[in-house]
């Protein structure tokens, strides 16, 4: 990061992301993720698993492929999640052993404004990838994780029922 590099005192002081060797971490989701400033704005990286590196049993190429191409298109939409006047280029999504890397590029005049901004992206990411879960595969954490939170949202129970869709 140079001396021309955006502020990255929006990430300092927000609650939801803590600091790292290289960046900022968002504490609200349960994927890795980076956020950082660099020369020509902000940037925030998300590691979310594929499916098959999600899931206990094997899955089928037709599946992986069919679901990784949905993730992607889905996650072209996402630049309408931040508030105000913020430009958002279509994120840059690449597969690679058994993970999904999302980038998001964008510039932002607010320093917390751009973590807002970054916060969001990254939340949207999260429920894109858990409206793509496929029924009838046995998850493993963090997907797992993610799916007993909204079974014991949705009827109390955690443990019950069939998976949320």
């Amino acid at each position: 990061m140079t001396n021309d590099a955006p502020s990255t005192d929006g990430f300092d002081s927000h609650s939801a992301f803590e600091p790292t060797d290289d960046g900022f971490a968002l504490t609200t989701i349960p994927f890795d993720s980076q956020a950082e400033a660099t020369e020509s704005g902000y940037r925030i990286d998300i590691h979310v698993p594929t499916l098959d590196a999600a899931t206990e049993e094997s899955v089928a190429e037709a599946v992986r492929e069919g679901w990784f191409e949905t993730f992607e298109r889905r996650l072209a939409d996402a630049g309408g999640v931040t508030r105000g006047n913020v430009d958002v280029p279509a994120p840059s999504v690449e597969r690679d052993a058994g993970t999904v890397r999302v980038t998001f590029a964008f510039e932002h005049d607010d320093l917390a404004g751009a973590a807002d901004a970054a916060k969001a992206l990254a939340e949207y990411v999260e429920g894109t990838y858990v409206e793509g879960i496929v029924p009838g595969y046995t998850y493993e954490p963090p997907v797992a994780d993610l799916l007993a939170r909204a079974r014991q949202q949705g009827d109390g129970e955690g443990s019950s029922g069939a998976m949320p869709l």
